[in-house]
């Protein structure tokens, strides 16, 4: 079942250009997207959710758009850009009492939950967090409302090797109970580890939207990585 569909989705800029970019994406599956700095990856986000108006295409959350169902959409979708830099002072228990005021749908237990995974002291303000717990505070308020799909942009950066791998496994439930994740990150050996499916743009347009498998198969040489056949289509090798 498709949660998400874009279609044609453009977004100029005097220096760049988002190239009628369209997907999909599953509930139940791990989607990751990648590509180099610049290649549009956060603004193709942040046009999906309309943080910056589109100048053409159409996003579909679930059937319907951001715009004319916007309330009822963000209660169903988790958004993390990383760590947390709103109300640095704050407690993270202020910070989820704020938050639960939001979400009809917040799981208290869930919330308890992440809280204990994620090794994260209530009383603790993200001013008092290292850059890894940061990100993980953030991911612990999206996680914590039932969400039906998250979208993150970069949520392993800053994490340890073995905070990273914990954060996969999550994932990895997470989808188990229906759960569509739609990342962009850097550290593509997470997404060989992860994910279900490949969405590669590339100076402003798609230039592969596959299972991983697929990709691999199309896109990478003998023995290559998804991070080395990424590196490779970069400098202009080919993706079958």
């Amino acid at each position: 079942m498709d949660i998400v569909t874009i279609r044609n989705l453009e977004k100029r800029y005097p220096s760049f250009c988002l190239n009628k970019v369209s997907f999909s994406l599953k509930a139940g599956e791990i989607t990751g997207f990648v590509g180099r700095n610049g290649a549009g990856k956060t603004t193709t986000i942040k046009a999906m959710l309309d943080l910056v108006h589109p100048d053409g295409g159409e996003v579909l959350f679930f059937g319907q758009t951001m715009r004319k169902q916007a309330g009822r959409i963000k209660q169903r979708i988790g958004y993390s850009t990383g760590s947390i830099h709103w109300y640095p002072r704050k407690s993270l228990a202020e910070l989820a009492a704020v938050t639960r005021y939001f979400y009809p749908n917040w799981d208290e237990n869930a919330y308890r939950r992440y809280l204990a995974l994620f090794e994260l002291q209530e009383e603790k303000s993200p001013a008092e967090l290292s850059e890894g717990m940061k990100i993980k505070a953030n991911l612990l308020l999206a996680l914590s409302h039932r969400a039906e799909l998250l979208i993150l942009d970069e949520p392993t950066s800053g994490l340890d090797p073995f905070s990273r791998q914990e954060l996969l496994n999550l994932f990895g439930a997470i989808k188990q109970e229906g759960v569509g994740i739609f990342f962009s990150t850097h550290i593509l050996s997470d997404l060989e580890a992860c994910a279900d499916r490949i969405v590669y743009l590339s100076q402003g347009s798609i230039r592969a939207d596959q299972s991983k498998e697929a990709f691999l198969r199309s896109c990478a040489l003998p023995g290559e990585t998804l991070e080395r056949a990424v590196i490779r289509m970069e400098g202009g090798g080919c993706c079958g």
